[in-house]
């Protein structure tokens, strides 16, 4: 169902953080050169210049201010070069309709379908929609719909958002109904759209030739009970777990 996609990924935009593990060199000056964990505050210890702090900052931003540092009484025109040795443990969670459900490591930048890729794949069960549930700030302003349909089928790449540290993705179930009966393809059809009963005949594969078009019924859920209801016209809406029955014909 899900054509994978990647967002291209610039190391220098990673943002650095507590617990990444930094590889620093400075051109022609390998005494300098060094490997150093951002702290819980936020800062690296490095020759010369002792505690710097890099928190927040993106990788090439760090690279940037090192050498702002040297060339401020140390090194003529230093070149540095900063390089992610060791990603921080940042997860994230997928539950729902997906093959192998859990908490994932996230790369420096994970998108939602590379975390879907992951975790193996959707199932064959699962929905249009997926909801991402962020773990900062305000919960009511925090969660994120994302229509599957726009990302792939439509190609819309701005609906294939970063997945960040913390986030739960869920995935839920389609939403179906049936049709039985005189119809040529009886199965379980997408509800997503909620879509007429001629509509659903015709994703059906129409009605055989033994058909009664005049006896639709449709078998409805309510609450715990079931609903009949008898000679349905044409243009009733479909809802989700509808069962439609076309009878067969005795004339």
């Amino acid at each position: 169902m899900i054509c994978l996609f990647c967002n291209l990924s610039y190391a220098g935009d990673y943002i650095v953080g507590e617990g990444d593990v930094l590889e620093i060199t400075v051109y022609e000056n390998d005494d300098l050169s060094t490997v150093a964990r951002v702290t819980y505050e936020g800062t690296i210890v490095v020759p010369l210049l002792g505690q710097v702090v890099v928190k927040d900052f993106t990788v090439s931003g760090v690279a940037q201010k090192m050498q702002a540092l040297y060339a401020d009484g140390y090194i003529v025109n230093p070149q540095v070069n900063v390089f992610i040795k060791e990603h921080r443990s940042r997860k994230a969670v997928i539950l729902g309709q997906i093959n192998d459900p859990g908490i994932y490591n996230l790369r420096e930048r994970t998108s939602l379908l590379e975390l879907i890729s992951q975790a193996g794949g959707l199932t064959k069960h699962a929905g249009t929609m997926a909801t991402i549930k962020r773990s900062n700030g305000d919960p009511d302003k925090n969660i994120i719909e994302v229509d599957f349909k726009k990302l792939v089928e439509e190609g819309k790449m701005d609906f294939n958002i970063q997945v960040k540290d913390g986030d739960s993705v869920y995935i839920p179930k389609q939403k179906v109904f049936y049709v039985a009966g005189e119809v040529k393809k009886p199965d379980a059809y997408s509800c997503d759209e909620n879509p007429t009963i001629i509509k659903a005949v015709t994703m059906a594969g129409g009605f055989t030739a033994k058909a009664s078009r005049t006896g639709v019924k449709i078998i409805r859920k309510i609450g715990a009970k079931e609903k009949i209801m008898e000679d349905v016209m044409m243009d009733e809406v479909v809802l989700p777990d509808d069962v439609i029955v076309v009878p067969e014909s005795f004339f």
